[in-house]
């Protein structure tokens, strides 16, 4: 009931007063709920029962032509004015709203089924304890007491948890969280390493107490998510345009308008004119003169002419982009056999849209990756190991077979098998190698069952390296802040841990210090090559050489590379460099420097070992989708939070960047008028660049460059480079950036993710993709296109975009001209019937014409036509760069189509009268009279207009064929039918054309007007295509001119990518973090607390809680899987 009263203290104009601070109370909940603080109820739907009617008929009427249709169902309501009834206005916007309606309830149902079925916790939950969690992975915001007061969870103390929260009110920082924890009188400071968000692991952890903070729109998440918006496609907007243009709006001096002014003055001066000499057998009405005559024929004129924008466009619109979407979902080249994905077109609204792109924004991991890393090569003692592949690019050898291996992961592929031979025969290199792999890590092992490792890694990298020690016989088993057990080819060994040299951005290594059982002490460090080069001992200078070219060949092959080095360290030295270390570490002032200083001079003369190549592991035809999309001039941004060295890697691995990109331009400042330095400095450089440079620009400072006084800059720089990444980006910079671009460049964007992280950006973009991939459904929920793979997004854009696009623009060009030369027809009849406001068309056929005689075989063009098929699309991606442009519906094109429509209505309308104007039949009889011509003109009318369509139809189906011949027909029986003696008879006022269609139509005369007519309608616009095409041909035409000549081309096979050797100085690149070499060298990870000191908080002895079983709570984002072991 808060939201709703909410909702309607909204309504009323009450303002929400704004929350300045946060205070929770654990245990507490009548305290806690008189704060009223949001629940944890999430909502992604965009209605709710009460603003569903409201706030969907108000969109439906931001169409103008929506408000334009009930303005003239009003004003057919006035018998003075209307010539026709109400109900043939009213009864169709009806339908088409009812059919909108029906449409978005049942998409926005969906999604609240969605949000339904994976509700997770209660909606009071704030301040609420939760305990014996294995597994965290909610919606919440979740504040861990365990890190504070664990000498406090006692059999006394457990139950008398009283703690009080105070911290900051809801907002999207995910960096920084500030608050105090008031606790048995004492306060406690509380910052970001306090909380648990959303999605988070905690192990090593059999109970915890914790207090919910934020709960359901209050989260960091769903802070950073954005708001849902509306979207409309960029055609709709022009057609807002558009009907501006033509309807009647006294602010515009539209079309529409222009012509119902026109024949309302000759109204008036016919009146003045001619009009008595009609009143003897049409007497006025007492008090109508010529002014008001006039006056009402323009009312009357603009009910007559308002089928240039007929109600049943947007009918026939809807039923497109239904139809248009079904092909998105039945598309099986677009289903993901793997998980049982298809694609699915989420809305039907924007699918023509997809034929517009220009900008790309892509999420990295789970995106273009698979969030999987894997060993793949190495290089040990200057001789390479790994994938063997041959000239075809086919492997060699088989899997390796590790079953001589206990403790091996079944899960690891490798296939070299020298290597194993090298470490088997016991090569001390490789065992070294190895060895380093399994000591120098922050790796936390789990072992639930004997023989059952499971390896909990702060980065997929250093899981990847420990595995591959573990498969090659150095399996890191257990370890305590002092010693590091491992199994060296089936020995146990436990090493002393003496120190960790941990890992930083600017270090780009880390080291540890370890004592073997035999006394020997060893530093063992990993890290860029670059910079493990430089200190090296002058003995390694030789094998450096071989490594960096075994490095150069794993960096063109877009492998993430580690260089890996030991030294032999002194026993006094080393406690010589102990105590000045310890004293470095309590220094106050200046203990970075110092430290930075001891790590310097203890990690030089190292030993090289050799180097890994680990794959971030992209998903298949990544490389070649971003190549597709490049072709067809669509611009692809990455936004990552991984930091510079990783999304730079991954660039060169998806093909984003390439070698021949000598210009790289990065910015990184830490401070705003740093970053508008380098700014300036990079678009200086892109001006002065060579284009066939193809520069490359990285951003590293968002924060700073989406600053109001920099965005600028940001856009106009990023914009002339080929290739743009912005790493370190937080979720609501990635929609910062969207929006930026979105409202700029003036273009139409696209952002791609798979994760909750994504979900703003998607939300700003005009279309948002999601990915149904390993880190839940919340990117698909808030998408409007969704499917398993980045590769079929090539498909969706190429294929399925393109022709949407060609079709609706086919369509809407061929409407407007046979509704805009219908109503012309109209206008030039009104000089030759006083400007009465007469039809020129019997009644039935203005009813029919767009609901049966057009209708279907529109339809069959704009659901079936295609220039190319799906083959040639991929071929020629170039195809696509004509609805970027707006080439195929734009207001020039609009006008083309009026002056087209004109001048058919001019033949249309004087031919038919010249030939039929005195004219007898064969008999004798008179055949000139109205009722022939009317059946005349729109005979003429209805063949013209098909002819037309089949000049625009480039691909012919059986339907195509069936609707065009079964208009045709239909047309016939109907006017042979309505116009017959029986329907005179049985309804003798509304079927008064008794007996013209069989008087006319037999005459030879009338079907050579018709002929007449149709050729010269139709000749001048063959002419003018051929010239056209023989002088300014189009991509399409040329794609077509061969598509005629040469034969289908054959399926892209799949194949490994090429292989290439890079120029690149380094392939360096690891996810890690600072801090976790702290971590493992403390006791607070390894904490643990008798379970005898610890009574059941819980009377309810059946619940999870009480049994001391792990609670898996699940995201409104997720589809439900089995539990699993973390």
């Amino acid at each position: 009931m808060g939201s709703v009263a909410s909702y309607f203290g909204q309504l009323c104009g009450g303002e929400e007063k704004k929350e300045e601070e946060r205070h929770l109370r654990a245990n507490d909940r009548p305290f806690n709920l008189s704060y009223n603080y949001a629940n944890n109820a999430i909502k992604t739907s965009k209605y709710n029962i009460f603003s569903f009617l409201p706030c969907n008929l108000f969109e439906q009427f931001r169409r103008l032509a929506n408000a334009y249709f009930l303005f003239l169902m009003l004003l057919q309501l006035i018998p003075q004015v209307s010539s026709l009834s109400w109900f043939t206005t009213a009864v169709p916007l009806i339908l088409v709203l009812s059919m909108t309606a029906v449409k978005d309830a049942s998409d926005d149902i969906v999604s609240r089924n969605c949000n339904l079925k994976n509700k997770y916790l209660n909606n009071s939950v704030l301040g609420q304890k939760t305990v014996t969690m294995s597994r965290l992975k909610e919606h919440c915001f979740l504040l861990i007491l365990y890190h504070l007061r664990v000498v406090a969870c006692t059999a006394d103390a457990n139950l008398s948890l009283s703690g009080e929260v105070r911290c900051e009110p809801p907002n999207n920082r995910l960096d920084k969280f500030k608050g105090t924890l008031t606790l048995d009188g004492q306060t406690y400071s509380l910052d970001n390493d306090k909380v648990l968000l959303r999605g988070c692991t905690l192990r090593n952890t059999e109970w915890c107490f914790g207090v919910v903070v934020f709960g359901g729109p209050d989260t960091k998440l769903m802070q950073n998510s954005g708001k849902t918006t509306f979207k409309r496609t960029s055609i709709d907007h022009l057609m807002n345009v558009l009907v501006c243009m033509i309807s009647f709006i006294h602010q515009i001096f539209g079309f529409l308008a222009s012509m119902c002014t026109v024949l309302a003055i000759g109204n008036g001066i016919w009146e003045v004119r001619e009009g008595s000499v009609f009143t003897v057998f049409l007497p006025r009405d007492e008090g109508v003169n010529a002014a008001l005559s006039s006056f009402l024929s323009f009312w009357s004129y603009v009910i007559i002419l308002n089928t240039v924008v007929p109600i049943s466009l947007y009918v026939s619109v809807e039923i497109i982009r239904l139809g248009n979407s079904f092909y998105i979902d039945w598309d099986r080249k677009m289903y993901y056999p793997k998980n049982d994905t298809p694609a699915q077109a989420r809305t039907t609204t924007l699918n023509e849209e997809l034929g517009q792109i220009k900008y790309i924004f892509s999420d990295k991991t789970g995106t273009l990756t698979q969030n999987i890393m894997t060993f793949n090569r190495c290089s040990i003692n200057g001789k390479a190991y790994g994938e063997l592949f041959d000239f075809s690019g086919q492997r060699k050898t088989e899997r390796v077979d590790f079953s001589w291996n206990r403790l091996a992961d079944p899960k690891f592929m490798f296939h070299d098998y020298s290597l194993v031979e090298t470490v088997r025969e016991g090569n001390l290199e490789a065992q070294a190698f190895f060895r380093l792999l399994a000591l120098c890590h922050t790796v936390m092992p789990e072992e639930k069952k004997e023989g059952e490792l499971y390896y909990q890694a702060q980065s997929p990298d250093e899981g990847a390296l420990v595995t591959a020690a573990r498969n090659f016989g150095f399996v890191f088993r257990s370890r305590t802040p002092e010693t590091i057990t491992a199994v060296e080819m089936d020995r146990s060994v436990t090493y002393e841990l003496l120190a960790v040299l941990d890992f930083n951005n600017v270090r780009k290594r880390m080291s540890v210090i370890v004592r073997s059982p035999e006394g020997k002490v060893t530093l063992f460090c990993k890290g860029a090559d670059t910079i493990i080069f430089e200190r090296l001992h002058p003995s390694c200078n030789k094998l450096k050489e071989i490594t960096i070219g075994h490095l150069n060949e794993y960096a063109g092959d877009g492998l993430r590379t580690l260089a890996l080095a030991y030294k032999d360290l002194d026993e006094r030295y080393l406690e010589d460099w102990k105590q000045r270390h310890h004293e470095a570490s309590t220094a106050m002032e200046g203990r970075e420097e110092r430290l930075d200083e001891l790590y310097e001079e203890i990690e030089k003369d190292l030993l090289l070992l050799g180097a890994t190549a680990v794959e971030d592991k992209l998903q298949d035809g990544v490389p070649q989708t971003i190549e597709q999309l490049a072709k067809a001039d669509i611009k692809i941004w990455v936004l990552t939070g991984d930091k510079q060295e990783t999304a730079e890697n991954i660039g060169y691995s998806c093909n984003m960047l390439r070698e021949e990109m000598r210009d790289i331009f990065v910015v990184a400042a830490n401070t705003a008028e740093g970053v508008k330095e380098e700014g300036m400095v990079a678009l200086g450089g892109l001006l002065t660049s060579v284009r066939s440079c193809t520069p490359f620009l990285l951003y590293c400072s968002q924060a700073f460059a989406l600053e109001k006084n920099l965005q600028m800059e940001l856009l106009r720089t990023a914009c002339m480079c080929q290739t743009v990444i912005c790493c370190r980006v937080t979720p609501l910079q990635k929609a910062q950036v969207v929006q930026l671009v979105k409202k700029y460049k003036q273009a139409v964007t696209l952002a791609i993710g798979d994760g909750a992280n994504d979900v703003s950006m998607i939300k700003a973009a005009h279309i948002g993709v999601g990915i149904s991939g390993q880190e839940g459904m919340q990117a698909v929920l808030s998408s409007d296109y969704s499917f398993a793979q980045f590769r079929y997004l090539q498909r969706l854009l190429l294929v399925h975009g393109r022709w949407s696009y060609l079709r609706m623009c086919k369509f809407l060009r061929y409407f407007f001209y046979k509704n805009f030369t219908f109503t012309f027809v109209h206008f030039w009849y009104a000089f030759f019937c006083g400007f009465s406001a007469q039809t020129v068309y019997d009644e039935w056929f203005i009813t029919l014409y767009n609901l049966v005689y057009t209708a279907l075989p529109v339809l069959g063009l704009s659901l079936f036509d295609q220039d190319v098929n799906d083959r040639w699309s991929f071929q020629y991606p170039q195809l696509y760069t004509p609805g970027q442009l707006n080439l195929y519906f734009s207001k020039k094109a609009f006008v083309r189509c009026m002056l087209h429509s004109c001048y058919s209505s001019l033949i249309l309308f004087f031919i038919p009268w010249a030939a039929i104007y005195d004219t007898v039949r064969d008999d004798g009889k008179d055949i000139a009279d109205y009722q022939s011509f009317a059946l005349l003109a729109q005979t003429c009318l209805l063949v013209v207009m098909n002819v037309q369509l089949c000049l625009d139809t480039d691909y012919w189906t059986a339907v195509n064929q069936f609707f065009v011949w079964g208009s045709l027909a239909a047309y016939f029986a109907v006017t042979f039918t309505m116009y017959s003696n029986g329907m005179f008879l049985i309804f003798t006022s509304s079927f008064p054309f008794i007996g013209t269609a069989r008087n006319s139509l037999n005459q030879p005369n009338v079907w050579l007007t018709i002929f007449l007519t149709s050729l010269l309608c139709i000749l001048p616009v063959v002419a003018f295509r051929f010239i056209l095409i023989q002088l300014r041909p189009t991509i399409n035409d040329k794609v077509r001119h061969k598509v005629r000549k040469e034969a289908l081309p054959a399926p892209t096979p799949r194949r490994p990518p090429a292989r290439r050797i890079s120029t690149r100085r380094s392939g360096y690149a690891f996810s890690h973090s600072q801090g976790y070499g702290d971590l493992v060298t403390s006791r607070k990870f390894l904490q643990r607390l008798p379970l005898w000191s610890r009574q059941a908080p819980f009377t309810q002895t059946d619940s999870p809680l009480a049994q001391n079983q792990p609670q898996h709570y699940r995201t409104i984002a997720e589809e439900p899987e089995e539990s699993q072991s973390p």
